[in-house]
């Protein structure tokens, strides 16, 4: 079965379509993140390291399983040379 045919019928289920409502923030941020540091060029030690931090910190936010905090988010688009945008939409 291909991805596609198995997130529809994922997306069948309510219990799923609420869990994914629920953690796309965390995927968002992790996806902007990885793609961030794959931009610059760095692994996760070395970003860990420019933000004096440790690499399960990283790990934590690129794998979805931790909100940043405001402080996180700010001190990884300096690293990065990048800038910070929250919006409501």
């Amino acid at each position: 079965m291909d991805w596609e045919t198995h997130k529809k019928i994922l997306l069948k289920d309510p219990a799923f379509r609420k869990a994914l409502r629920e953690t796309e923030l965390e995927y968002q941020i992790a996806r902007a993140l990885i793609k961030a540091r794959l931009d610059k060029g760095l692994t996760q030690k070395q970003l860990a390291s420019k933000l004096k931090t440790r690499q399960s910190v990283i790990s934590r936010v690129e794998n979805a399983k931790t909100v940043p905090s405001l402080s996180l988010l700010k001190r990884l688009a300096e690293v990065l040379n990048l800038s910070l945008q929250v919006q409501f939409k």
